[in-house]
């Protein structure tokens, strides 16, 4: 029993997703929670962003990029043949990654560039980390798997400078952070979205499975990356617009060939292709805001935002959690929760854009539903995120 015990204390900081997840979880609640409380009280904070600034980068650079590093750390070592970042090194990434969190809250008390130093070395670091494991075990098939850090790296930077007032474009270090997770994302989709539902259709015996990988995923992807890239330099230009909705139809189709509507029986796999189905709706939103009067900027920011992003994150977390964990492949009603608050909060939140007029009581319900989500999952998977695998306890 002392045996076990020790090892539980240690445990977490075995593999990447262990302390990462949890910490992107229990950060997503309380970041969203603080900035509703300020929202409604009409308080500052302590930080050189307005709140909604402070919100946005936190979610985006904050949540986000925890929950990047947790999946790429850990899925890498499966990549490569390389054994699995932990330990000190491991700890030392949770440490960059707390004090970012700490430095954007206070950043108005202290230097004007420590803020931004101290903020940004988790990505610096996660970047490097990432290109070393990939390059060491000379895996070229995932060389582009550092580009979106770096690039979300360069967004985080920009979106300091301008909440000090430095002459860049308005919104860029946004824009840019959203296409760097939604291409990373999209790359990521198209490896493990189709296996995934491939194997446990195969396992039901079924005649129709996932179409395999070829060049138009190629084309789905580089026209999704090529509208958002648009969006980012150019975010009015009719042609960026174009792009955008030409891409959500070649995405619409890419998501149809991975047999998603076979898969409702089982939550923890479906909810994946929920996730990349508000990849489309948000490029097709995006695209229409662009080209059109109708649809408003937000409710196709937080399509991509907090539906797919939102989804997508809780979806890999939980999937991922389960897995490496020893446990059954299988959402029960607690993780099936946890995914229908999400999407409520993607869909209420959407509506807060739509409806001006209600905007105050549906982005306190979208909130509310949102921290539910993400505390369903600290709750519910932290304990297993802190122990040893079940078949290691037999």
């Amino acid at each position: 029993m002392t045996a076990v015990a020790g090892k539980s204390n240690t445990v977490i900081w075995t593999i990447a997703f262990r302390p990462l997840f949890l910490a992107a979880s229990l950060w997503s609640a309380l970041a969203l929670a603080l900035w509703v409380f300020v929202l409604i009280e009409g308080l500052t904070l302590p930080s050189r962003f307005a709140p909604m600034d402070w919100h946005v980068h936190e979610m985006l650079f904050g949540f986000i990029s925890a929950a990047i590093a947790g999946f790429l750390l850990t899925a890498i070592p499966n990549w490569t043949g390389r054994a699995p970042i932990r330990g000190q090194p491991l700890i030392g990434l949770v440490l960059l990654w707390i004090a970012g969190r700490i430095a954007c809250f206070t950043s108005a008390s202290l230097p004007v560039w420590l803020g931004v130093a101290i903020d940004s070395v988790f990505l610096l670091a996660l970047c490097l980390v990432v290109a070393r494991e990939i390059l060491l075990a000379g895996n070229r098939r995932n060389l582009i798997m550092p580009v979106p850090i770096a690039v979300l790296l360069v967004a985080n930077v920009l979106t300091h400078l301008e909440a000090l007032g430095v002459g860049v474009p308005a919104g860029i270090g946004r824009r840019l952070g959203i296409s760097a997770v939604i291409f990373l994302m999209s790359v990521i989709a198209g490896r493990i979205i189709p296996a995934f539902t491939r194997n446990w259709l195969s396992v039901r015996k079924a005649k129709k499975l996932p179409a395999p990988a070829g060049r138009f995923d190629l084309l789905a992807i580089a026209s999704l990356a090529l509208g958002l890239l648009g969006w980012v330099f150019f975010p009015v230009s009719a042609v960026s617009g174009a792009i955008l909705l030409a891409a959500a139809v070649l995405n619409a189709w890419r998501l149809a060939r991975w047999r998603g509507l076979a898969t409702a029986s089982e939550p923890l796999l479906a909810i994946l292709h929920v996730g990349y189905l508000w990849i489309v709706i948000g490029a097709g939103l995006l695209g229409a805001s662009i080209v059109g009067t109708h649809v408003p900027g937000p409710a196709a920011i937080h399509a991509l935002t907090a539906g797919a992003m939102g989804t997508m994150v809780l979806a890999v977390m939980s999937r991922v959690s389960l897995g490496h964990t020893g446990r059954t492949l299988h959402a029960d009603v607690i993780t099936t929760t946890a995914y229908a608050s999400i999407t409520l909060a993607t869909l209420t939140r959407i509506a807060a854009a739509c409806l001006p007029s209600h905007y105050l009581p549906l982005i306190t319900l979208s909130g509310v539903l949102w921290i539910a989500s993400f505390l369903i999952f600290a709750v519910y998977y932290g304990p297993m995120l802190v122990s040893p695998r079940i078949d290691a306890l037999r």
